[in-house]
């Protein structure tokens, strides 16, 4: 008896990859490395300052600063907007890579300090007599960029690995990377630690034996920050295009379904923690040397809130989104500060009800549905 012959298997076509950014999306891009490399420089440092088209000093510092924030939103973005993992303690993460920085930098004072000693004035004046262990490769440059990134990461890793075999999610993750923070701002604030207590790291001369505080070299750290934050835009891009970005978006959706088609979440968001805690780390060595201080209030659980609720504002699961909402809320906040302080706080608390009211797709969203409805 002949059986009959199974029908043959029509292959499945597999979806595209899709493109990093679209040719509107790469124009858009090229338009922004010349704004960050050549028209800034050029408006900053060949222009005269009685000129209306001066870019100050002060715009210099103020921009870099919020790339700085920037970097943060879209680090957020990809465990939050991508992943569903809300994170209530990255502010920790980016104080890290500022540490690792203030160090170096506070160790290139040298003898230049007010007591003319080779350690820290703050270890002079509490009577230290020599660097702590952690101190160790401070005066190196390459060693601080691997501490830059390896410090945040380790720290991530390890919260991380605990964190999510223990099957915590949700509302019980956030608050324990909150309780995290906190608990990271109280020991930072202890003088025996080394850290510089509540005062932090100030005062900072030079990076690479160059002198900070000459307009050139503000101008390459903003440069330098610039570079970064397109840098890291395009690999978010890549990483949400790819296969692993794709399964964190399941995990967002649906983790048990992912469970069940034989994936293992948690190696999943374990990478993505660590990644994002490494890119806060980065935002932070470069605000330190633009900003010129570094203490444990960085580390403060309403920081870390402000990265949620620039992420919130510009749109999740966008990327470009959390940046224009760093933009939005921090130069709100740098007018207000000046024009009204007493009056920052509600404002913030009211344009995050606002968004989470009105606007749940954030700003981004709301450019989509004006374009769909103009259609």
């Amino acid at each position: 008896m002949i059986r009959d012959l199974p029908p043959a298997v029509t292959p499945i076509a597999l979806p595209r990859r899709p493109a990093v950014l679209s040719r509107a999306g790469w124009s858009a891009f090229v338009v922004a490395l010349l704004v960050v490399c050549a028209v800034a420089p050029l408006l900053n440092l060949a222009v005269p300052q009685g000129s209306v088209f001066h870019m100050s000093d002060y715009a210099v510092a103020l921009v870099g600063k919020i790339m700085c924030y920037a970097i943060c939103a879209l680090a957020m973005d990809l465990i939050w907007g991508y992943t569903g993992i809300l994170s209530l303690g990255h502010g920790l993460f980016f104080a890290l890579g500022g540490y690792a920085m203030g160090m170096y930098l506070m160790r290139q004072i040298g003898r230049d300090g007010n007591y003319k000693s080779d350690l820290p004035d703050f270890m002079v004046f509490l009577d230290w007599k020599a660097l702590p262990w952690h101190w160790s490769f401070s005066d190196s440059f390459i060693a601080t960029l691997i501490l830059i990134v390896a410090v945040p990461g380790v720290v991530a890793f390890v919260f991380g690995y605990f964190a999510f075999r223990s099957r915590i999610k949700g509302v019980y993750f956030s608050i324990i990377t909150q309780a995290m923070t906190f608990a990271a701002m109280l020991l930072f604030f202890r003088n025996e630690t080394g850290f510089g207590g509540n005062n932090g790291f100030t005062d900072f001369k030079r990076i690479l034996e160059v002198p900070i505080a000459t307009p050139s070299m503000r101008m390459t750290l903003f440069v330098i920050t610039g570079l970064t934050l397109l840098g890291f835009f395009l690999f978010g891009r890549w990483l949400v295009a790819s296969k692993f970005g794709r399964v964190l978006q399941a995990i967002r959706d649906a983790e048990s379904r992912v469970m069940f088609s034989g994936y293992n979440p948690i190696g999943y968001k374990l990478t993505i923690w660590t990644l994002s805690a490494m890119m806060c780390g980065v935002a932070g060595a470069l605000y330190v040397p633009q900003v010129g201080i570094i203490n444990p209030s960085e580390m403060s659980p309403a920081n870390s809130i402000e990265i949620a609720i620039w992420a919130a504002v510009g749109g999740r699961a966008t990327l470009i989104g959390p940046i224009i909402g760093a933009f939005i809320v921090n130069g709100a906040k740098s007018w207000l500060t000046v024009t009204a302080p007493e009056f920052w706080l509600y404002f913030l608390g009211a344009l995050f009800i606002a968004v989470t009211l009105f606007l749940p797709n954030g700003v981004v969203g709301l450019v989509k549905q004006v374009k769909g409805r103009l259609k």
